[in-house]
């Protein structure tokens, strides 16, 4: 009697869990996605559309900068916001190279960084996860200063 209870109920968990599962892609078509996904990101700076860089954050995304991690989407968002409060975008990034695990389910961006002028400032490096629903969030961020050889 317990089994014949318990069993349907596993058996739709079991279905609901595969369900949330995104498709595999081929590390080719995964790589033009991060790219795509990368500029739309960038995208949102030139835009000023703070809302839309709130979208490619994961919950759980860690941004490097300054003396202490930002943890969370919330404390990303925060610290970013200042960003997006000017008339033009202080910065712009766009990516050269995308890596893609062969399981299609992470992925690393980094390119250039440049200042207001179009001068390089720095390079990011950002860690991308496919989530459930196939989407690309950030997870992780970190920029570097260019080095000047002095």
């Amino acid at each position: 009697m317990r089994l014949l209870v318990l069993g349907p109920l596993i058996l739709v968990n079991l279905v609901g869990c595969a369900a949330t599962v995104a498709p595999r892609i081929s590390r080719d078509d995964a790589t033009r996605e991060v790219f795509t996904t990368e500029r739309a990101f960038a995208k949102t700076m030139a835009d000023r559309d703070f809302a839309a860089f709130q979208s490619f954050l994961a919950d759980e995304t860690v941004f490097f900068g300054g003396k202490e991690a930002l943890r969370g989407k919330a404390a990303v968002a925060a610290k970013w916001k200042r960003f997006y409060d000017t008339p033009a975008a202080p910065f712009a990034w766009e990516p050269v190279q995308v890596e893609v695990l062969d399981s299609g389910t992470l992925a690393l961006s980094t390119g250039p960084v440049r200042n207001a002028e179009g001068k390089t400032i720095a390079t990011f490096n950002s860690i991308w996860r496919r989530d459930a629903s196939g989407q690309w969030r950030i997870v992780f961020d970190k920029g570097s200063e260019v080095c000047n050889g002095k």
